[in-house]
């Protein structure tokens, strides 16, 4: 089982940004697909970012494409998620997420990710 902790939300003002990290523990963190989701009150979970065990290869919503950057360190068992360009639309929860896949996949359903952190709000002002 994996644990997973979110930090680095806040409030922001819309055109600013944020930098979220998640620690992973209990598990190779080396072994971990990790992605971002978010939900805002009244919608249903929806995917943010995804990154791949080694960090080569990444995958994003359409919504925060070239706004939003997924990264990792390895070494410090933790995922970054960098947001740009914040806009009101992008205030949510935000949730790290964790799975073991192979090396070089990145997945990006709800459904994939078996470990889930409990959340770190974002909330944008406009």
């Amino acid at each position: 089982q994996v644990q997973l902790a979110e930090s680095g939300g806040g409030l922001v003002q819309a055109g600013g940004s944020l930098r979220l990290s998640c620690a992973a523990s209990g598990r190779s963190f080396s072994s971990l697909v990790m992605g971002w989701f978010r939900q805002a009150p009244g919608k249903e979970r929806d995917f943010v970012a995804s990154i791949s065990s080694g960090g080569s290869r990444t995958h994003y919503a359409d919504s925060v494409k070239g706004r939003f950057t997924i990264s990792r360190v390895n070494a410090k068992n933790t995922v970054y998620l960098q947001m740009n360009s914040l806009k009101p639309e992008d205030a949510a929860v935000y949730y790290c997420a964790a799975t073991v896949r192979a090396p070089y996949v990145v997945v990006f359903r709800e459904a994939d990710f078996s470990s889930w952190g409990q959340g770190t709000q974002v909330t944008v002002s406009s």
